[in-house]
């Protein structure tokens, strides 16, 4: 049986989840609404404004595209000989062959290089601009765990919910960026932290050095953290069997999982991974965690929506027959083992995101265009 227990019990928590900071980045933070009622912002007239003029970018171009070569080039040249800002970029998007043209050397030169899991920027960036698919905003959202500057996603790629700009007009838009002129949706992320409990032999050393061991082993926990934009993805890996992992909300079990695996996703990932799985599409803007079942082998398990500020805990269930594995955003995939656990909540560092017009006529337009697509290539 996997209905649902439901149980009462005492909460310690707002529903609503953590308050998200109103600052991102160095430099940037919320338009304060003095007309905001006990000082909650409306979430549809979100606006961002600057501390002090932002003077440095991290441009993000999807790798191995040759279509990208050329706004790439020309968004750079712009920022840094029109606008004289800092650009960062990563190494390795220097070392495309194509890149390092006569004309093109002298700019990349002048730029902030940098590489990922080895450098830090996460203070010296003042906003984020992003050249290709929704790929893009999930990339960067991985490089910053704290605080995220704002994001300014250009549609060059395949898949464009979260990407609402068009580069053709990138001059004036990138300059109403500069110049605090841009409506912001906050898109919550989720903190996951897993707890992986690793065994090792008892061991001593003797007097003349050498190491001995009697068999006995002792456990030890490491534990790891995660900032999530789309979804974290629980699944039964390389495993014919089917996944078997119990479900904890705010402490108490709510059902046991079996099938293919459960996403546990955010309202931006309510249109990723989840809606393929026949959940239901979120607007960003809702406080929410979308749970949502891969091929669940049982009738009774359905998308289920809970509050943002409820914690879910998944572990490995006792008669589960082999491990699971977990991937955050589709990387970082690594195996939950028995006594393991993933523990998720809303985080308070949400991304934000900068709208071409506002956060509800963005969504539906890109709800609007990538269905378009889709009966495009159903011709």
């Amino acid at each position: 049986m996997f209905a649902f227990v439901f149980c009462s019990f005492r909460r310690t928590q707002s529903l609503h989840g953590p308050i998200p900071v109103t600052t991102f980045g160095p430099k940037a933070c919320m338009l304060q609404n003095p007309h905001a009622v006990m000082h909650i912002q409306d979430p549809a007239s979100q606006r961002l404004t600057w501390n002090k003029p932002p003077k440095s970018v991290l441009v993000i171009k999807k790798i191995r595209d040759a279509s990208l070569l050329q706004p790439f080039k020309e968004l750079c040249i712009f920022l840094t000989e029109v606008k004289n800002m800092i650009v960062y970029v990563e190494k390795k998007v220097l070392e495309d062959p194509a890149i390092s043209d006569e004309n093109f050397g002298a700019i990349t030169k002048k730029f902030c290089v940098f590489r990922e899991d080895l450098d830090d920027i996460s203070n010296r960036v003042d906003f984020i601009i992003c050249l290709g698919g929704d790929g893009t905003l999930l990339y960067a959202s991985s490089l910053f765990q704290e605080s995220v500057p704002p994001v300014m996603a250009f549609h060059l790629g395949s898949l464009g919910f979260l990407t609402p700009f068009k580069f053709d007009t990138y001059q004036s838009q990138v300059t109403q960026i500069i110049e605090g002129n841009a409506a912001i949706v906050l898109r919550s992320r989720l903190k996951v932290r897993v707890l992986k409990e690793t065994w090792e032999k008892k061991a001593r050393v003797d007097e003349k050095g050498l190491i001995l061991t009697n068999g006995d082993v002792e456990s030890s926990r490491k534990a790891m953290q995660y900032q999530v934009l789309n979804e974290v993805v629980v699944d039964r890996g390389p495993s014919s069997y089917l996944s078997n992992v119990d479900l904890f909300l705010d402490g108490h079990l709510i059902t046991t999982v079996q099938g293919d695996g459960v996403i546990v996703s955010t309202p931006t990932g309510s249109t990723a991974y989840a809606v393929a799985a026949g959940a239901s599409m979120i607007h960003p803007n809702v406080p929410a965690i979308m749970i949502t079942p891969i091929c669940p082998h049982s009738l009774s398990f359905r998308p289920i929506v809970v509050p943002a500020g409820v914690e879910l805990k998944i572990m490995l269930s006792r008669d589960a027959r082999n491990t699971a594995w977990v991937s955050f955003d589709g990387r970082k995939r690594q195996e939950i083992c028995h006594g393991d656990s993933i523990t998720i909540t809303t985080s308070c560092f949400p991304l934000p995101s900068i709208c071409f017009r506002d956060p509800v006529n963005d969504w539906f337009e890109s709800l609007a265009e990538c269905h378009f697509h889709n009966l495009q290539g159903l011709l």
